[in-house]
């Protein structure tokens, strides 16, 4: 197990502890972390949709030119999208690891800018769910990539944070689409549902215009055999240009002789996470956190809280537009305070708290709807709206942002995009399920329904508390340590056993061969 003592104020490399560095002072990793706000995006896209689909279903405007959707249509609807995305995870990380992260972000936002065009011109619901499709399939290669770059450029100190920032956004575009909708509710024509859709392609246009700015991750460069770019954008953004500094030097060497034994070992097929214990673990952890985060009554709310709202006695649209708008700023303050504090409390006590809080919720909520479809009584009704706003102050503490930031720094570099891709997936399939079937099961069973959350989410406490485990404080490339022990792959300085073993074999080729330069080749060959 790596020690994962940290001196306050200080951050650690190799081992080593070095001063923290104040990012806002530098001007090089000020403007980088200005310009990952764009690849942020990317989850602001995806938070836009599920929140206009809330505010487009509360609009009579829609639903009558739609012709009144059944809730099996409804799931349709939603749920179009995240067969799209499924779809699309085969050829992502093919895209990330071939093409590079920016290109991933480009091609996504391309994909999704046809497809808002798509949608705002639709005609009828066929043509509404074809361009939904498309919108799945081109978030799904742009998260595919987005994350990636975020995790592989910052500097160590600030990654955690700003990894676990990346998917908390998802808040900022549902809070932008739920207002926009409340907005646009007093149009009484077409225009109301056509202006919330069309708004919807501001983010990727955004992306495909500013991602060029943003230096491509330092890995990816080593990884094609371009050593010399990856220490020019290291310098550049973690140390204003200085190729000579300790802490770069440290990292360029690490994230060097890593990705040569990654290579050297052959670990980079889908097969992979298969293969070893570590890897089968880092499994358990990405199906899990996919569908957890997902499965846990989170998407009642998050697409459907018309149905709920509805069950307990607030029908009106303008009432449930301003609910929704409410919670999604709550939503965004809890998610965006908590990632402050994934490095100071770590990411295991998190997602107990998390876990734990939601189990508990869930149950009160599930206790007052029956009270209230048994009594009628307008106070039941409002401890519903109370313990929701509850359940996602919970929910909010860890799998907001967690999902992103956990999940894409215990994979190494060979498998993160593949790895990435199991944990979308089993997103999808749990959206595609709850998003098909919550608004069926809700019409037909009520508050019945929730029985099946209260008991889901106690079995998800019981799997995190057994799986996860605490990463927090160690450098990207020796998280591996955690899941592999001694049969880590890690170089530089803070090698394993295994490491220092097969960097010697590697270093012994490049004596055979005369040169780096040929070693490299050699090395990348193997790929």
């Amino acid at each position: 197990m790596a020690d994962t003592s940290v001196t306050k104020g200080h951050f650690k490399v190799c081992g080593r502890e070095f001063p923290n560095v104040t990012w806002y002072k530098l001007p090089h990793l000020r403007r980088t972390y200005f310009l990952l706000f764009f690849v942020i995006l990317t989850s602001a896209t995806n938070g836009y949709d599920g929140s206009m689909v809330n505010g487009l279903l509360s609009l009579d405007q829609f639903t009558d030119y739609m012709k009144d959707p059944s809730g099996s249509i409804k799931g349709l609807f939603s749920g179009i999208m995240f067969l799209g995305s499924l779809l699309a995870l085969p050829i992502t990380p093919y895209i990330a690891d071939g093409m590079g992260r920016r290109w991933g972000i480009c091609i996504g936002s391309i994909i999704m800018i046809f497809a808002v065009v798509l949608q705002s011109a639709s005609v009828n619901f066929q043509m509404f769910v074809a361009a939904r499709f498309f919108l799945g399939f081109g978030v799904a290669i742009a998260h595919g990539s987005a994350p990636l770059l975020i995790t592989e450029l910052c500097h160590p100190q600030h990654r955690a944070i700003f990894t676990t920032i990346y998917n908390t956004t998802w808040y900022i575009g549902s809070i932008v689409a739920a207002w926009l909708t409340y907005g646009t509710n007093r149009i009484p024509n077409q225009w109301s549902w056509r202006i919330p859709s069309i708004v919807q392609a501001l983010p990727s246009i955004l992306q495909i215009s500013c991602v060029w700015f943003v230096p491509e991750s330092p890995r990816w460069y080593i990884s094609k055999g371009k050593p010399e770019r990856a220490l020019a954008v290291l310098a550049k953004v973690h140390a204003e240009d200085n190729a000579d500094d300790e802490v770069v030097q440290l990292e360029y060497e690490e994230v060097k002789e890593t990705i040569m034994i990654e290579k050297e070992a052959e670990s980079t097929g889908w097969l992979e996470l298969f293969k070893t214990k570590g890897n089968r673990h880092r499994l358990l952890i990405l199906l899990s956190a996919g569908l957890f985060s997902q499965w846990s009554g989170n998407g009642l709310v998050s697409y459907y809280i018309t149905g709920v709202l509805d069950s307990i006695g607030i029908k009106d649209p303008d009432m449930q537009l301003k609910i929704n708008g409410v919670l999604n700023i709550w939503n965004c303050i809890v998610a965006t305070t908590m990632c402050f504090f994934v490095d100071k409390l770590g990411r295991r006590p998190l997602f107990l708290v998390s876990t734990a809080g939601m189990c508990g919720c869930f149950v009160i909520w599930t206790i007052c709807s029956e009270r209230f479809a048994a009594t009628g009584v307008k106070a039941n009704g409002s401890a519903v709206v109370f313990m929701i706003f509850l359940y996602y102050t919970f929910y909010n503490i860890a799998w907001s942002g967690l999902l992103v930031g956990y999940t894409v720094e215990i994979l190494p570099f060979s498998i993160r995009a593949k790895g990435m891709c199991y944990m979308f997936a089993f997103v999808d399939i749990a959206l595609f399920f709850n998003t098909y079937i919550n608004p069926i099961a809700l019409d037909h069973i009520h508050w019945k329904y929730y029985i099946v959350y209260c008991v889901w989410l106690a079995v998800e406490l019981v799997f995190v508390w057994f799986y996860y485990i605490e990463t927090k404080n160690t450098p990207l490339e020796e998280i591996c340590k955690h899941f592999d022990g001694d049969a880590a792959l890690v170089g530089g300085a803070a090698a394993t056993e295994k490491g220092r073993i097969l960097e010697h074999e590697i270093h012994e080729k490049e004596h055979k061969h005369g040169t780096t330069q040929v070693t490299e080749e050699h090395v990348e060959s193997k790929i």
